[in-house]
């Protein structure tokens, strides 16, 4: 049966793990993580109760702190390991909500929505669809959603935050670590600023952006992260843990535990200030045990080899830079500060089918998106094995086909 499992599957699997994979922002696997989630799936650990297996949820501390201070955390934040950045999101958002909505004098646990307070939720105009979709699912609909225009970079226009916090009402300030097609950053040390004088909670969406912190050369980027109040990250990008891996972390524990916590009869449940019950902190009662990969994956590449990871990716994506935009009639659209890279070719038009050429070509794979209004490629660089030698080989790739999309008739 596993040998007909591969045969009728491997035609159909695209190589994401390996160093030339630059579709959407995917990470690898670093081999101490693969192993560890081969064991996690061996030891079939149900990772809800410190009961259940102690191990799991000692180890998710573990990592848990490791985490925070990588990523410029307070060291008392709470945390949830989930199954990815729109669930970290959810869970990050669910205790924003509950904590603006007891500002308020309104218990959403006891009484809903219905009848509470309106909550304001400003973002920033080119945030990532997963905000919007967390919200959807918490109940906080599309008309609660207060846009601040961007730059040309997809950067919150931070200086019109004040007047879109007018108001009074309840408010979230949703802020971005790494837009996902330019990797621009909102300047969070002054939106935190701004969103606090009002009273609002910040949230700071940092999928990919917040591991810029691991690096020296990098850190400027998210100057003022840690005085939010929630973070939400994914550890199968820059840390390279196999899928599913999310990481929700808030500055207040009791409303995260608030929003989250559970108790039955017949469960297991530690006393205050005894073991972490994973369950009070994250939506799912049976769950993987995901702090194995993770605690593998930061104890085997330690501190300098995340930062060289994460410098060695966004040296990759300048030269990605260097190499396109030195080509007539090949536009880099973003300044490469992060991991991405985002290239027009000529007017756009024939973007779409040069992106096509690239992927039956079978040296790399990217992907496409629009930008200003036209199609665009976008490169992200976020893979362990990836170095400049894989960018050369797939940069002559793109520039080939460039050459043949631009000799190609026009198509009728």
């Amino acid at each position: 049966m596993i040998d007909e499992l591969v045969a009728d599957v491997e035609p159909g699997l695209v190589a994401m793990a390996g160093g030339r994979y630059f579709g959407f922002v995917i990470g690898g696997g670093v081999p101490a993580a693969v192993a560890a989630d081969w064991l996690t799936s061996t030891w079939d650990q149900n990772a809800g109760l410190y009961a259940g297996g102690p191990s799991a949820s000692i180890v998710e501390e573990v990592a848990g702190g490791w985490l925070k201070e990588l990523l410029g955390l307070p060291s008392d934040a709470s945390f949830a390991f989930v199954t990815g950045c729109q669930m970290a999101h959810v869970t990050a958002l669910a205790a924003a909500r509950h904590e603006v909505l007891a500002r308020a004098g309104w218990d959403v646990g006891r009484d809903g929505l219905a009848g509470s307070p309106p909550i304001r939720v400003v973002v920033g105009a080119e945030r990532h669809a997963t905000v919007d979709r967390a919200l959807r699912l918490l109940g906080i609909g599309a008309s609660s959603i207060v846009p601040v225009a961007a730059d040309e970079q997809g950067r919150m226009r931070v200086e019109e935050l004040p007047a879109a916090l007018r108001g009074g009402h309840p408010t979230i300030v949703c802020v971005q670590a790494g837009n996902v097609n330019t990797g621009a950053f909102d300047d969070l040390e002054a939106a935190v600023h701004f969103a606090h004088r009002a009273g609002a909670w910040v949230h700071v969406d940092g999928a990919f952006g917040l591991w810029a912190h691991a690096s020296d050369k990098l850190r400027q980027l998210v100057r003022g992260v840690e005085l939010a109040d929630s973070w939400a990250t994914d550890g199968h990008k820059w840390l390279n843990v196999p899928y599913d891996c999310g990481i929700a972390f808030t500055a207040h524990p009791e409303a995260h535990r608030a929003a989250m916590g559970v108790t039955a009869a017949y469960l297991i449940q530690a006393e205050d200030g005894g073991p972490r019950d994973q369950v009070d902190w994250t939506p799912e009662f049976s769950r993987r045990a995901r702090g194995f990969p993770v605690y593998a994956a930061i104890r085997s590449l330690g501190r300098a080899g995340i930062a060289e990871l994460v410098d060695r990716n966004c040296a990759c994506a300048r030269r990605f830079a260097e190499l396109l935009g030195a080509e007539p009639g090949v536009e880099i659209l973003n300044e490469v500060v992060l991991n991405q890279v985002l290239v027009r070719f000529g007017d756009g038009s024939t973007t779409p089918d040069l992106i096509r050429r690239v992927q039956d070509d079978g040296v790399c794979w990217l992907s496409g998106t629009t930008w200003d209004g036209l199609p665009a490629m976008r490169i992200s660089v976020s893979n362990w094995q990836t170095t400049l030698a894989e960018v050369e080989l797939s940069a002559a790739s793109i520039l080939a086909a460039h050459a043949a999309t631009s000799a190609a008739p026009a198509r009728s």
